[in-house]
């Protein structure tokens, strides 16, 4: 049987952008949108057009080139904010509004000063003028983590009777616990009203390092949209990372679950993005990272050269990496030696290894990584009467 789409919602351009000192010019936008367009992204949220003129230029422009992804574009819940939007959205091929307003108690009562029956009155009229103009309107319970599930089942619900074609359940804060999160989509998914027409999305933060945990816990209790950025760039701590999410649910199958995105493309938009923003990519972030498939250790190494799968769960070339990357260091051992002089054209024997790699230890010793270049310099002054 064949596994369930699970929707890629990337919200580099718009979510991700909003990171202080990542903004990105008009040109930039295009080239990554194109990219994430051949990356096979189901929805590129462009920007938020009321926000500045740039936005809606970049959205609009976004709109015109893309030729497979929905182009959506975000609004609060105010008529202006939809209107704008909708002209963004004007030559978009699949166009989507993103609308919404926050349903956690925090935010009734500290920023929009509205009891339950207001924020559900102005829930439904973003929804229902937003259809006026497109046909795919996606609803964001904003704080839904901190949200009281019955309200938001009642909110949802409503959103969905005035024509909501998709729910966002946003972690805004980071807070909820895999559990937690995964019991909301559950509650959602069999307490919500006419849930079978619309799709439930998850959107979470990393404030607590659990975005990615997050997210899979609400596609395996229901929903069927991941809001994600490229490298988990975003406000604060970060979003939910696209890369994280498409390995996970590939490099399990027996969830039924695939996002049917090219994973071969990852390491490049993941450079891409880091280069246009800015934003260094840490060494040991997961699939993307530099040492994500680079191994130092002796043990491992020797694990890794006699079979990869002894310590990678995953194909190098399957995320557009060329292979695993066996660094020298000190803690590695002599077959890890040996492997880096055959790759530059030596082949020792057993008693040369042998002298070569006491060598190699006092040069190692020395310096936090030993090159290629130091390879040849030791094996070309051990006397050990070998030529490259």
């Amino acid at each position: 049987m064949e596994n369930q789409k699970v929707q890629i919602f990337d919200t580099t351009l718009r979510d991700g952008e909003q990171v202080p000192g990542c903004k990105l010019n008009k040109e930039q936008k295009l080239i990554i949108a194109q990219h994430l367009d051949e990356l096979g992204v189901d929805v590129i949220e462009a920007g938020f057009p009321v926000s500045s003129p740039g936005d809606f230029e970049s959205v609009q422009s976004i709109a015109k080139i893309v030729k497979n992804a929905t182009v959506c574009a975000l609004t609060r819940a105010v008529k202006n904010d939809i209107e704008i939007a909708a002209k963004a959205l004007k030559y978009a091929k699949n166009p989507r509004i993103h609308t919404g307003i926050g349903t956690s108690d925090s935010h009734m009562k500290y920023k929009f000063n509205a009891s339950k029956e207001e924020i559900i009155e102005r829930a439904v009229n973003a929804v229902t003028y937003a259809k006026t103009f497109v046909d795919d309107v996606e609803f964001y319970a904003e704080d839904a983590g901190r949200t009281d599930n019955d309200f938001l089942a009642e909110v949802c619900s409503e959103v969905i009777k005035a024509g909501a074609t998709v729910l966002n359940i946003p972690d805004t804060t980071g807070y909820c616990l895999p559990e937690e999160y995964g019991a909301k989509m559950k509650y959602l998914s069999e307490n919500v009203v006419g849930i079978e027409k619309a799709i439930l999305s998850c959107h979470c933060h990393n404030d607590l390092g659990l975005a990615t945990a997050n997210s899979i816990a609400g596609v395996i209790n229901g929903a069927r949209q991941v809001e994600c950025t490229i490298n988990g760039i975003g406000e604060r701590a970060g979003n939910t990372s696209l890369e994280e999410v498409v390995m996970i649910l590939r490099q399990h199958p027996t969830l039924g679950l695939d996002t049917h995105i090219n994973s071969r493309l990852l390491n490049e938009i993941s450079h891409l993005v880091s280069d246009s923003m800015g934003m260094i990519v840490q060494p040991n972030k997961a699939i993307v990272g530099a040492n994500a498939f680079a191994h130092s250790s002796g043990i491992h190494q020797d694990g890794v050269i006699k079979n990869r799968e002894t310590y990678e769960i995953i194909n190098p070339a399957d995320v557009g990496v060329n292979e695993s990357s066996i660094i020298l260091t000190a803690r590695s051992g002599r077959a890890a030696l040996a492997y880096r002089a055959k790759k530059i054209g030596y082949e020792l024997t057993k008693l040369q290894l042998d002298v070569v790699y006491r060598e190699f230890l006092k040069v190692a010793d020395r310096k936090k990584e030993v090159i290629d270049d130091d390879v040849h310099f030791i094996i070309e002054t051990s006397k050990i009467g070998i030529l490259a």
